[in-house]
């Protein structure tokens, strides 16, 4: 999962169309660190964990009560503070979900976990806790008083679920189906991963009101910048400088199925056959020789350029700022190897 999805969705609403930037032009990607710091410079805050500092501040609630008497007036405050208000309620959504998958599967847990009681308190905790984000995102869904959003925001949840269900339907990773193809790896991420910052990309735009032409450009990027994130995440037990043979990496990433796809699925079989120690637990230190050795990494860093790319091409519509600029950035960032 990203980050923090409000470090990508407020530059949007500093500004509002483009210089035409493909990736490793003459513009140097920066580092995440260096582009997290000017994106939170525009936006003028620090954003980790801020949802949860605005829950238990008492003068940010205070100053929240004065601008709500400004509903129904023109002032130029409110169309911000909405946009704002958007930005943390999908931060909200996405540590609720990010704590609800904290839950433990209590049939795996062995002694040396720790106390099953301990365990137990856990999962509760991270129910709550998940559930009282959730609560309050909705609340701050309804004040927005924009059914547009509402609509696009509660899809969004919706399709994180959808997603959860998918992760959790756990696929036997010793029995290879056929199944595993890399349409049904995009359609996956995106509803676990790329529906919420998509869809709240596009929710800033109509705060904004901003046409649908607009509109559709923003959930564009917030849908090209998720997918290429997560195949950055999955490439770096293959690309990291740090990567070696012994680093985890799972059978259902995408460098993984792109390797399949290309090899064919029986040679993929057979590879998978041979690495199995005893017959039984795969000898994942062999498997990721066979892979890096493949065409499944470099397929992999192509389709993250691609979609690199796919994000830049939809900040054309909007004008040149540093807004705009610090969202190449960020995609730059991520598509750096």
């Amino acid at each position: 999962m990203l980050p923090s999805v409000r470090r990508l969705i407020c530059p949007a609403l500093v500004g509002t169309t483009c210089r035409s930037h493909m990736l490793y032009s003459t513009v140097s990607p920066s580092s995440w660190t260096k582009v997290v710091s000017e994106a939170e410079k525009i936006v003028g805050y620090p954003t980790s964990f801020m949802s949860l500092r605005c829950l238990l501040s008492d003068e940010l609630s205070n100053i929240a009560l004065h601008v709500r008497k400004l509903v129904g007036t023109r002032h130029p405050l409110i169309s911000t503070a909405s946009q704002r208000n958007l930005a943390e309620i999908t931060e909200l959504i996405h540590t609720a979900f990010l704590v609800h998958r904290g839950i433990v599967n209590i049939m795996e847990v062995t002694s040396s976990h720790g106390s099953l009681k301990d365990m137990q308190f856990g999962n509760k905790m991270a129910v709550l806790s998940g559930d009282f984000l959730l609560a309050n995102a909705s609340t701050g869904l309804a004040q927005l008083q924009n059914t547009k959003v509402v609509e696009l925001v509660s899809s969004a949840i919706g399709d994180l679920v959808q997603g959860v269900y998918y992760e959790n339907a756990r696929i036997d990773e010793e029995k290879t189906t056929e199944d595993i193809l890399m349409t049904n790896w995009e359609k996956r991420i995106f509803l676990s991963h790329g529906a919420l910052l998509a869809k709240c990309c596009q929710g800033a735009m109509q705060l904004a009101n901003h046409d649908t032409e607009v509109q559709e450009m923003a959930f564009q990027y917030g849908r090209h910048m998720s997918l290429a994130h997560k195949l950055n995440s999955d490439l770096q037990p293959f690309v990291a400088e740090a990567s070696c043979d012994t680093m985890p990496f799972c059978l259902n990433s995408a460098p993984v199925i792109l390797h399949q796809e290309t090899s064919g699925r029986d040679t993929w079989i057979n590879q998978l056959k041979k690495a199995k120690v005893n017959g039984k637990q795969a000898d994942y230190a062999k498997l990721h020789r066979i892979i890096k050795a493949g065409k499944g990494v470099s397929s992999s860093l192509d389709l993250c350029r691609y979609h690199g790319n796919g994000a830049l091409e939809a900040l054309r519509c909007f004008p040149i700022s540093e807004a705009r600029s610090t969202l190449e950035k960020i995609v730059y960032a991520v598509t750096k190897f």
